[in-house]
């Protein structure tokens, strides 16, 4: 017979589930580089951007900069998105719902 506490259990479990997930994504950190490392950007696993290292020498190229920064940006930008989808991915299997796997 169903219980409606162990639906109320379960969802529970999966809220706190979800909450570690996040705790977890948020720690990380995400690096790229542009330019053979002239430009570094990090962000967090939020998205946010947390640091830009430019080389002195990209400073003179204003072009260049903004290229090479755009370029980082958006390979961040493309890790964090692949980062969340394989958290997703992570927790539903761990949920193990309709047998997935």
């Amino acid at each position: 017979m169903f219980d409606p506490k162990d639906l109320q259990n379960l969802l529970g479990s999966m809220q706190e589930q979800v909450r570690e997930m996040e705790e977890k994504a948020e720690k990380k950190i995400i690096q790229t580089k542009s330019g053979g490392g002239l430009i570094d950007v990090k962000f967090n696993g939020k998205g946010e951007l947390v640091d830009i290292n430019i080389d002195d020498e990209l400073l003179q190229d204003k072009q260049a900069l903004q290229l090479l920064l755009i370029s980082a940006l958006n390979e961040g930008y493309k890790q964090i998105e692949d980062s969340k989808k394989d958290n997703i991915m992570e927790h539903i299997k761990s949920l193990n719902l309709f047998n997935y796997k």
